[in-house]
């Protein structure tokens, strides 16, 4: 049995004429909760609809759960929930009609787990779906993708119209539900403290490949923040790999750097006789830094 819950090897795929993932590989460990980063139009959204088969590629392999995303059984279509980033269907039923409409297509469904879901949310099933605020209709959707215990969840955006409230009782049901049983959380976000509090894994898309795969923690480790204080002038270009920005006036610069390592601050005190203090940098700076 395949490790990874979802795996692309060397995936293209272009639309019209744009190149959006070029030679693309990922690979999303079962029982992880996965974010995915990257700017506003560098390919979130065709990485997601490529893994779940709603876009073909050029070029390249994919399997969701071992199977082919392009023709899936219906056994591995009962195991997927996917929440996309706008979708408010069938405005005209009523909420409790919209959730017994989604239960009809799946053989599982926990009826306790959804109407405990609709009390923590404060949603009333009477309702009418069109006349849902923007932030309910996306917990709807959240709640539809849960329904039938999926054995992997795909979200894109998911809390983009959630208030603060919201969005932590959504990151709380999410860690509930991995801690209860092996499931997969794969979603993409643009808020990088969210994703910070719940992902053990992240991946940066950036000029349509993934630019890092990995533990959060192993990022964390890798890129740092230095400021240098030395006792003449930092006139000289710093020779140090991995340099991503520096910044010199006088005696004083601050750098980043991606390949941290201790070493390298020794080097730079010995070349520049200087003091240095390394900043650990959280999940938004980092992306900021490696997106200058």
């Amino acid at each position: 049995m395949a490790d990874f819950a979802i795996e692309m090897k060397n995936v293209s795929k272009e639309l019209g004429r744009k190149k959006v993932l070029r030679d693309l590989s990922l690979a999303i460990p079962k029982g992880s909760v996965f974010g995915l980063l990257g700017k506003n139009g560098a390919g979130k959204t065709t990485l997601i609809k490529c893994a779940l088969g709603l876009v073909r590629i050029q070029a390249g392999g994919i399997t969701v759960l071992g199977d082919d995303p392009g023709n899936l059984h219906e056994d591995t279509k009962q195991k997927l929930g996917y929440v996309p980033q706008s979708d408010r269907i069938y405005p005209w039923l009523s909420v409790k009609q919209i959730i017994n409409y989604t239960a009809s297509f799946y053989s599982h469904w926990n009826d306790q787990l959804v109407h405990s879901l609709l009390n923590d949310w404060d949603l009333d099933s009477n309702d009418k779906v069109g006349l849902l605020s923007e932030g309910q209709a996306q917990m709807l959707m959240i709640i539809l993708a849960l329904g039938h215990e999926p054995q992997l969840l795909i979200f894109d955006e998911p809390v983009a119209s959630l208030d603060p409230a919201a969005r932590r009782q959504f990151l709380k049901t999410i860690l509930k539900i991995v801690s209860d049983r092996e499931c997969t959380v794969f979603f993409s976000t643009h808020i990088t403290s969210d994703l910070e509090r719940v992902a053990d894994r992240v991946a940066l898309l950036k000029d349509d490949k993934i630019d890092f795969c990995g533990e959060l923690d192993v990022l964390k480790d890798e890129v740092k923040r230095l400021r240098i204080v030395a006792p003449v002038d930092i006139s000289e270009e710093l020779n140090i790999s991995g340099l991503i920005f520096c910044e010199r006036s006088h005696h004083e610069a601050i750098i980043s750097v991606r390949g941290f390592k201790p070493e390298m601050k020794i080097a730079i005190e010995k070349q520049l006789k200087a003091e240095i203090e390394v900043e650990d940098l959280n999940l938004e700076e980092i992306f900021l830094e490696l997106n200058r």
